[in-house]
């Protein structure tokens, strides 16, 4: 079995596999087996997050495929989490991260990410909302979070430390004050929402992007969104590689140099999008797919809309 020979180096030296694999909205009862069947499969990189709520049952996976695999060690693996975005005061972020580690099993993380630049009211409901139907956003000032982050990187218990749903200006306020620069910065790419500028931009600065939602958000898109996967462009150029858009939406991707982190519970399309790293698209296929960019987000999080530190509010 290969595994993810595909990788991107960060700004601290270690480096990443770009195919990950992606836990949210994977539901408990089926997690467990998808996170063991892809690592089997061969993936070496897992995404995870506090609020997918189900960090147990993928570190139940990761601790089954690590007896399954022959020689494969912890080391071998790459792990993300993030930070939600309900535990942002200075004395929630330690436990927040003890808490994913004791979840999953482990004893230090790959990469840990703010979530998001936005906080939500503190308490036991991830979502909290207002009797408007908005979120309850507090403000915290994202640059002293990362200020935490650093310090738990300084303490052993994560490698790397990054951000996630990001804007440009949010990015040079940490960079501001940053002892250590942003490992990364994780958002949503995929060919309606192409993100040029910004990852220009955070390469210029020495930070990778990984980009989430490459398939177009199957699974959580509402009926009158877009269908990624059926757009003419993206099955024709399928049909011409003999591959599934799945496939070709992953390349978009990996030939960019972005890492990407598509998610299935289902085994035998596991093992079809870990088929991605055996090809690259032609040139002019990839200029085709970054050509269908409309900066179309299907996370717009617009009921955080109040918050001071929503992201995309500016162009990028």
């Amino acid at each position: 079995i290969m595994s993810a020979s595909a990788t991107v180096k960060l700004n601290s030296g270690d480096v990443i596999p770009q195919l990950g694999f992606g836990t949210w909205k994977s539901k408990p009862g089926q997690v467990k087996a998808a996170v063991t069947h892809a690592i089997v499969t061969g993936f070496r990189h897992i995404d995870c997050a506090h609020v997918y709520q189900n960090e147990t049952e993928v570190g139940e996976g990761i601790a089954e495929a690590l007896q399954k695999v022959e020689g494969l060690k912890r080391e071998d693996l790459w792990v993300t989490s993030k930070l939600w975005n309900t535990m942002r005061d200075p004395e929630s972020i330690r436990p927040a991260i003890e808490l994913t580690l004791k979840n999953l099993g482990l004893a230090y993380l790959d990469l840990y990410l703010i979530h998001w630049p936005q906080s939500y009211r503190k308490g036991d409901n991830l979502f909290p909302l207002l009797e408007n139907g908005t979120t309850d956003v507090v403000d915290i000032d994202y640059v002293e979070v990362w200020k935490s982050l650093e310090k738990l990187k300084e303490d052993g218990l994560v490698k790397n430390i990054g951000l996630s749903n990001f804007n440009k200006r949010q990015i040079e306020e940490i960079l501001a004050v940053a002892k250590v620069v942003p490992a990364m910065n994780q958002v949503e790419v995929h060919p309606y929402l192409s993100q040029e500028k910004l990852f220009e931009f955070c390469k210029s600065k020495g930070i990778a992007m990984t980009g989430y939602a490459p398939l177009g958000a199957p699974d959580f898109a509402k009926p009158d969104d877009p269908v990624l996967m059926k757009d003419p462009t993206v099955v024709a150029i399928a049909e011409s590689y003999k591959r599934s858009p799945a496939n070709i939406l992953i390349r978009y991707q990996l030939d960019r140099g972005i890492v990407t982190i598509p998610k299935s519970v289902t085994p035998s399309r596991i093992e079809e999008n870990f088929t991605a790293l055996d090809f690259t698209l032609k040139k002019e296929d990839l200029e085709k797919l970054i050509a269908l960019n409309k900066n179309y987000r299907y996370y717009a999080a617009v009921a955080d809309k109040a918050s001071k530190q929503f992201p995309f509010n500016d162009e990028y």
